[in-house]
This record gives structure tokens, sequence and C-alpha cells, in this order.
């Protein structure tokens, strides 16, 4: 609804010009609030026995993809509607198709590689993967395997470039276990997590952070000034500064329960976070949730999932030309939310 200022008028038994003014106001006010709850669900569908969306990306415009990460260990890449998924990357030099398509089996993850996030960089058109054992890794606009970057990790989750400076941000979630230990009973999380940058220009790693409890997906701010790092069991937001005064420090951002990827929102300077409240410790019910929030962790909007990812986990949202791309290890679909 557009909405801009107006003459007062009189109208034949109609009420009063200020009444007027105040009741289209309102609706301005509400229509916009209404436009951005996301009700309309629909989902994008991988192919027959392929799960695990962990992630998406888009190139630059005109928009293409998603591009998004599966148990298997390929890279696919939305095609439309009368396609579907199809190939696009692995990250694994010992992934072959007939041993690995369609497999869930967390022991052929050596194997086949598991990539968990992705993040676009279009002055370069390169795409740069976190893979769990493979680490982080690059490929080209025209897919296959993937250029291993930096490896020797145990567990990466997440991964963001600096459009400015095209340094790249990434975490792992531990030091002593693997993702397939996550699924082991009596698992316990520890706080040897990583928050570190790769400098394409000298290729060399950098660990910014440590001691961090479990992983998720960092994102940059628009800006380049700072990157937000996420703890899924520590239960908080922090906010690592890349310029001025506090260049090189970290401070509390927000508490929130199980942040595990974030991605930036449309709105300058805010984010949304994918949260799985009751995930760890484990509850009988978990509430999948995007909660959105600004550079001074101020939570303007959250968004319930449950009733299409009922008792699942997520791990992204992200927003992408008015609509919410959300991902889970635990299904066979990207859910697509619009208004």
């Amino acid at each position: 609804m557009q909405c801009s200022s107006m003459a007062p008028f009189t109208y034949p038994n109609m009420a009063s010009p200020q009444i007027l003014l105040i009741y289209i106001t309102f609706l301005c006010i509400f229509g916009n609030f209404v436009s951005s709850q996301f009700t309309n669900f629909s989902t994008l569908v991988l192919p027959s026995g392929v799960t695990g969306p962990e992630s998406a990306a888009f190139t630059r415009l005109p928009v293409t993809g998603p591009f998004t990460t599966v148990t298997d260990g390929r890279i696919m890449r939305w095609r439309g509607p009368r396609i579907g998924f199809v190939d696009f990357a692995f990250t694994s030099p010992t992934r072959t198709k007939r041993r690995c398509d369609g497999t869930t089996d967390p022991n052929m993850g050596p194997t086949c590689g598991r990539p968990m996030a992705l993040s676009f960089h279009p002055a370069t058109n390169l795409l740069y993967i976190a893979d769990a054992y493979r680490g982080l890794l690059v490929v080209g606009p025209l897919g296959g395997l993937a250029t291993q970057l930096a490896g020797g990790f145990k567990f990466l989750s997440g991964v963001d470039v600096d459009l400015l400076t095209g340094n790249v941000y990434f975490s792992d979630v531990s030091l002593t276990y693997t993702i397939r230990d996550v699924t082991q009973p009596g698992f316990r999380p520890d706080s040897t997590g990583r928050f570190m940058r790769y400098n394409p220009r000298t290729k060399q790693v950098s660990v910014l952070l440590s001691g961090l409890n479990g992983g998720g997906g960092p994102a940059v701010s628009s800006d380049g000034t700072f990157v937000l790092v996420p703890e899924l069991t520590g239960n908080r937001i922090s906010k690592y500064w890349l310029a001025g005064p506090k260049a090189n420090t970290a401070e509390p951002l927000l508490n929130v329960t199980n942040p595990n990827k974030i991605k930036r929102a449309s709105g300058y300077g805010e984010f949304w976070a994918a949260v799985s409240d009751g995930f760890m410790p484990p509850s009988p019910l978990i509430t999948p949730q995007g909660v959105r929030f600004d550079s001074n962790g101020l939570v303007l909007q959250t968004i319930s999932f449950a009733k299409e990812f009922v008792n699942k986990t997520i791990s992204l949202v992200q927003e992408q030309d008015g609509k919410l791309y959300v991902g889970s290890r635990f299904t066979n679909f990207i859910g697509v939310y619009s208004n």
C-alpha cells in the first residue's frame, strides 16, 4: 500500500477530516505490518530420495537459484518448476554418483562430502562452500568439483563473504567431534568452536575467536564493519568488529535460543537468524522460528514455522526478493514463504 500526505477534505455524510486521516494512517501502518508476515507457503522439492537442504545462495541479478546443499554431498541448483533441482557442484574428489546419490548414511560423509553452507561473491562469480568434512572450498560458475582452500577441520558449519573486501569468514563447530557424533546417544557439545577468516589474496587462515559453544553461520554487515557470529549451543549472537575503535574485538549482541545460520535481511542493517527452540538441550517439542533483528540487537520480528516444519530444527532463513527461504537438515524441500 502506498501512503502519502493528504490535504484535509470534507465529504457529505462522512466523518471529520481528522478522523479520516487517523484512519488512513492506521491502514498504512497496519497494511505494512501485514505485508511482512510471510503467510503464503510453498516448497521447492528436491529430487526423489534427496534430503537435507541446509543452506542456500543466490547469484547476481537476474536472480537464479537458489543453490542448496544436500546430505549426499552435492550442491544443487533450482532451475524452475518444470526442471526442478539439478546437479551443480560437489566437494569430495572420492564422490561417485553411484555410491553417493541419495545416501543418508552418515558414515558415507568422508567419501561423499557434506556441504553445510554457501556464500556467493558476485564480484568474482565464485561460490564459497563450508563442508563438514572437506573444509573451506570454492567453485566457479560452471560448477563441478570444488577446489579446497583450507582443510584439516573437524566440522565446518558456516561461511559468508565480505562483499567489499572479498575476505571469507567461516566457522567450525568443534575441535573434537564431527557431524556424525552429534547423532550418537549421550552426545554432549563442547566449547571448542572457532570463528575464522580466509584471505583470498594471501591464502592464509586466521583464527579470530575460539572457545565458542557450537557452530552456525556468520554474517558480514553490508558496510563491512562487523560480522555476526552465532553460537548454536551457547544461545547467543556476538558482534565481531572489523573496523572502527573496537576493531578485532567481540561483544555480546543478542541472547536467543539455538541460533544457527545468520543472513542479511532486505532492510539495511537487519538480519535473519534461524532459531530452533528446544534443539539443545533436547526437548520433547522443537519450535522453529525466524528472528529478524537489527545491528543493535533489537528484535524486530519473529515468525514461527512450526506448522510446516513440525518438530524439526531449521538451519536457514534467507530473504530474497520479498520471500523467505527456509532450510532444514530434516526435509526434502526448501520452504518458501511469501506475502
